[in-house]
């Protein structure tokens, strides 16, 4: 089974709520519930929990991370930062969510600013599937349609996708790469951008589809990692 494990702030959540009227289990509980039921092993870990509830442990027996962060992106500790990273490094998938995008981890990973446009208007927005055969459409229409979120507009400062899934229009005139794949190391890491926390984005089922198509796809693969380091010739030299 896979082993999941969705990490949220958690802080809008307690401060503000109409946040908490959207999501009552907060963003974790929402994402857990219906990765629960798609079969996965989950966990949820919160950023006032010790070691911001990614312990050793924790990080070890976890084989997809999914990472919602916003307002408090610079009180997540740079040593769990570096835990996480290795982890990428040596195998687990990692999702990020949303306002994710500015995230000690993805910034980290990324190794650019990760800054972008925003404007919080409750606009239209389609997310246009431009890779069709890739898995993380499977199931999906040619486009999902969101009646409310906060814009996101290029130009996105990141590193050319390995792969381009999703491409978001939105209602005030502007895109943006709303899908984006990357190899890091042996781990994969998925960038999806809907989820502003005012709105019931993650309620919306071909959302919810995109996100267990995204924990399939970064479930590290079954075999032993590389080994690094001074290596004995395999012929006699």
């Amino acid at each position: 089974m896979v082993n999941v494990t969705v990490w949220n702030e958690n802080r809008h959540e307690k401060s503000n709520p109409a946040v908490s009227e959207v999501y009552p289990l907060g963003i974790h509980g929402t994402i857990s519930e219906f990765l629960s039921k798609a079969g996965f092993a989950v966990k949820t870990a919160t950023l006032d929990e010790p070691e911001h509830g990614l312990t050793e442990e924790i990080l070890n027996n976890t084989d997809v991370l999914i990472w919602w962060g916003h307002m408090a992106h610079d009180e997540v500790r740079d040593s769990i930062v570096g835990k996480v990273k290795q982890r990428v490094l040596d195998g687990m998938g990692l999702i990020v969510l949303h306002s994710g995008h500015f995230s000690k981890i993805f910034k980290a990973l990324m190794g650019t600013s990760c800054d972008l446009k925003w404007r919080e208007a409750g606009e239209k927005e389609r997310i246009w599937v431009v890779n069709p055969s890739h898995p993380i459409t499977d199931g999906l229409p040619e486009y999902i349609e969101l009646a409310n979120e906060e814009m996101y507009g290029e130009h996105f400062d990141i590193p050319a996708p390995d792969e381009l899934v999703f491409v978001s229009w939105f209602q005030g005139g502007e895109v943006f790469r709303s899908g984006c794949t990357y190899r890091r190391g042996n781990g994969k890491v998925f960038y999806f951008r809907p989820g502003h926390e005012t709105y019931p984005t993650y309620h919306n089922e071909q959302i919810q589809q995109v996100i267990i198509n995204a924990v399939k796809w970064a479930t590290p693969v079954k075999r032993s990692r590389p080994v690094y380091g001074n290596s004995k010739p395999l012929e006699e030299l």
